[in-house]
């Protein structure tokens, strides 16, 4: 999908009054081959409903780092059975354990930290987009939570040509425990990203 960067400003402004699901449906509508991605991270089930909901078999790409809690496990998969959803599941080509052993979690500021990165989250989910080869992106990316986000907005173009689409832009996390609760989706907290640390650090894929 190839959009100037007008045709994305009017977009935008079109777009901000709509509900998650009407922009959703939207993308959907005009998208060839969407998918959306998750770590089911908290809030995650806002965008899988949605994108669940506007397309039933939406491929939805779980880039699994391996590091996950035990209660994001066993959130994921009451996520995905509730919403019945078209998991493609890709994770490291070296396990935990061995990685463990050789190298460890590195701290932020190790340069090998770059190589953890590359290897627990940035291969995999390369690999994924390379099999999908998507048009339309569906992330739950939210103004507020990083430099880069704000600078974003409902619909944004990557460099790669992907439109990315992240229809609760504009949500608190106040705004998304109301839509939860409406919805009677369920919601986890116990979730760790090695890759980040920090809750305000770039994960690196939405930096194409």
């Amino acid at each position: 999908m190839s959009l100037t960067e007008k045709e994305i400003e009017n977009l935008n402004k079109s777009l901000r009054d709509k509900t998650p699901l009407e922009i959703a449906q939207w993308a959907v509508l005009n998208a060839k081959t969407p998918v959306v991605t998750t770590n089911f991270r908290p809030y995650e089930v806002a965008i899988l409903n949605v994108c669940s909901k506007a397309l039933s078999d939406i491929p939805v790409i779980w880039c699994d780092s391996g590091y996950n809690t035990p209660n994001t496990y066993r959130h994921a998969e009451e996520v995905i059975d509730m919403l019945g959803l078209n998991i493609k599941l890709y994770v490291p080509k070296q396990t935990t354990a061995h990685r463990d052993v050789t190298m460890g979690i590195p701290d932020i500021d190790d340069p090998k930290h770059k190589i953890f990165t590359e290897q627990v989250k940035l291969e995999p989910f390369r690999r994924a987009m390379s099999d999908f080869t998507p048009d339309v992106w569906f992330t739950n990316l939210r103004k507020g939570q990083t430099a880069l986000r704000d600078s974003l907005d409902i619909v944004s173009m990557g460099k790669d040509g992907i439109l990315k689409v992240s229809p609760f832009y504009y949500y608190n996390d106040e705004e998304l425990d109301v839509y939860l609760e409406e919805h009677k989706l369920p919601n986890e907290f116990k979730y760790f990203d090695p890759t980040k640390v920090l809750e305000n650090r770039e994960c690196g894929l939405h930096t194409n």
